[in-house]
């Protein structure tokens, strides 16, 4: 007998890692709540909490920023190869 894993939605994942995170429910509790394994909820609430200082972050806009500023420079040089490329197939003589 083969076991299906099942997967949660975003807002139960979130809900459960506040849940944990907040600690007015104890771990048993939010696990017959959400019918989620204690292994599971730990590890949403650990991810949840190494995120969260990104939140509040510039770096990441920053990366996004740096990011876009790397792939229009790349689109600039393609552009600009394209055209020396078409320039050179139109400018070759080629032997009859």
């Amino acid at each position: 007998m083969t076991r299906i894993r099942k997967t949660h939605p975003l807002n139960t994942k979130v809900k459960v890692a506040l849940e944990a995170i907040k600690g007015e429910k104890t771990t048993s509790e939010i696990t017959s709540q959400y019918s989620i394994h204690v292994s599971q909820i730990n590890n949403w609430k650990k991810q949840a909490l190494e995120q969260i200082p990104n939140a509040f972050s510039h770096k990441r806009k920053r990366q996004k920023e740096d990011q876009q500023k790397l792939v229009d420079e790349l689109y600039r040089q393609i552009g600009k190869l394209k055209v020396e490329n078409e320039f050179l197939k139109k400018n070759i003589d080629y032997p009859c």
